[in-house]
């Protein structure tokens, strides 16, 4: 596993949003075991308190669990995970308004075009 960190934003959330799309597309599946927070300091070379950081918030927002010595695990709870979805997808919606606000389109503009972009990036559908 290998994350190309920007300098603009903490590392621990930068970490935490990578794990957050990895449960939400699929890659890390309910209930599925995740490296441990030596394993993850090592994999990302990151200090491990920053591994520790980024699990316990995960942790204190239901989206990992960790029982007694055990590896910690992604939540089996299907709404959590749809949440998380949903979470990225605003995200990304929002990012992608702001960037193009100076632009001036109307609604109609940036959907018309966002559907020939999909089309084009998206050829096999």
């Amino acid at each position: 596993m290998k994350l190309q960190f920007n300098k603009r934003e903490p590392v621990y959330i930068q970490v935490k949003r990578h794990l957050k799309e990895q449960i939400a597309t699929g890659r890390l599946k309910p209930g599925e075991e995740i490296p441990s927070r030596r394993e993850l300091a090592s994999q990302l070379e990151i200090n491990p308190n920053t591994a520790q950081r980024a699990y316990k918030e995960m942790e204190e927002e239901g989206l990992i669990y960790t029982e007694k010595n055990l590896p910690s695990c992604v939540t089996s709870d299907t709404k959590k995970i749809e949440d998380i979805r949903e979470e990225l997808i605003n995200g990304a919606i929002e990012h992608f308004l702001q960037a193009i606000e100076p632009i001036r389109l109307s609604k109609k503009e940036i959907i018309d075009r966002i559907k020939i972009q999909y089309d084009v990036t998206n050829r096999e559908d």
